[in-house]
């Protein structure tokens, strides 16, 4: 029995985005800046898919921006804001944030910048109040994760995107793990910026975009031909962008139902191993995406198997996982995003993380809810058998 739980990560492409994709290649696939018929066909398919997308989120038309994924919109964001002046200024970041945003801020912090880093609670959440406390006269821009991929908590983004905004600062979020299973409005939401990427709603990777409220000015990262409003140079890849939008039209017709469908096997999935001491759950409970599950584990004996242990074990037998923190040529290390939320270093390394999806399905949860406690079982026991 093979079962997929790994959609934070990447979701099989569907077979409409597939299919449209595959007949852009053959049909469409001029240059969409040509201006012959083979590339105005391209460019009408391009700019179809800006529709659907901007539909997800009851966006303008001309706010969206395709990008390569939802790494490259975050970069542009930060970036896109920061080149914008001469000067070093002040920023606000997460303590959780995704690397496509740490890292970005990280070189901009060398550069002279300073960078607040706004603390978390113990389920992984901003305190709006400290925001508020943060803001500085020179602060341009404040940028809070949505949904966070590793234990699923649900960030406060209205209250914190009204509070930027009464400030005059600019507001971005990385909304990658939330586009698709929970409504984006941002006619309503208090965002100037919104990153979502196309491989986590069932379209192809290599495609993603940013929303940018009418009115924002970035510089770009790209420089070149002026493609999509002169904010990311280079000829767009019509075929994944046609994926993508076929996947945010569906995405969005489906949102209804299915997000309830995964709420309920998520919370079944946390029933089914609330007596299995050596797990403790990780993120909010309440406030969390609709198909996250995630965990540390902590034998009785305070000895610790990792998370990328489990993660092999649970390959083995035919589960696909993921663990929560980062391995780096062979060296698992602590993960950052649990450390911020008050975890050591040995709970740090043992993180997992198991999402739902399309697939998912009532028997795929019991299953692995059985699988997992019979490879915790074994894991733990071999921990013991070796340190005997």
């Amino acid at each position: 029995m093979q079962i997929y739980l790994d959609y934070s990560a990447a979701t099989p492409p569907r077979d409409e985005a597939i299919a449209v994709m595959q007949a852009v290649m053959i049909e469409h696939w001029g240059n969409p800046s040509s201006l012959h018929q083979w590339g105005n066909r391209a460019a009408t398919v391009m700019e179809r898919a800006r529709m659907q997308v901007a539909d997800l989120l009851n966006a303008p038309l001309d706010s969206i921006i395709f990008t390569s994924g939802g790494t490259e919109a975050d970069n542009l964001s930060i970036m896109g804001v920061a080149r914008r002046y001469l000067q070093p200024q002040h920023l606000i970041i997460s303590s959780v944030e995704h690397s496509a945003i740490a890292e970005p801020v990280r070189s901009l912090e060398q550069w002279g910048w300073q960078v607040t880093r706004l603390p978390v609670n113990r389920q992984g959440q901003v305190n709006p109040l400290d925001l508020q406390a943060a803001l500085r006269d020179n602060t341009v821009l404040v940028s809070v994760v949505y949904g966070q991929s590793e234990v699923g908590t649900l960030q406060p983004i209205e209250a914190l995107g009204r509070i930027t905004r009464d400030h005059g600062a600019l507001f971005h979020t990385d909304a990658v793990q939330v586009a698709g299973r929970l409504p984006l409005d941002v006619q309503r939401l208090p965002v100037d910026l919104l990153s979502i990427s196309s491989h986590k709603i069932y379209g192809p990777q290599g495609a993603g975009a940013l929303y940018i409220r009418p009115g924002v000015e970035l510089s770009p990262l790209l420089r070149g031909g002026g493609q999509e409003l002169k904010l990311r140079s280079g000829t767009q890849a019509v075929p994944s962008i046609a994926g993508f939008g076929v996947a945010a039209e569906l995405a969005a017709q489906e949102m209804p139902t299915e997000t309830l469908r995964l709420i309920q096997l998520r919370d079944r999935l946390f029933d089914q191993l609330a007596d299995v001491l050596e797990l403790a759950s990780t993120g909010d409970r309440r406030c969390r995406l609709p198909h996250h599950v995630s965990f540390c584990i902590i034998p009785a004996d305070g000895e610790r198997v990792s998370g990328k242990t489990l993660v092999r074990q649970m390959n083995l037998a035919g589960i696909a996982i993921s663990a929560g923190s980062a391995c780096h040529s062979g060296k698992l290390n602590p993960s950052p995003i649990l450390q911020a939320m008050g975890y050591g270093d040995r709970a740090a390394k043992s993180g997992i993380r198991l999402t739902l999806g399309r697939q998912t399905t009532a028997a795929d949860i019991d299953w692995t809810a059985m699988v997992l406690r019979q490879v915790l079982q074994r894991a733990l026991s071999e921990l013991v058998v070796s340190q005997a």
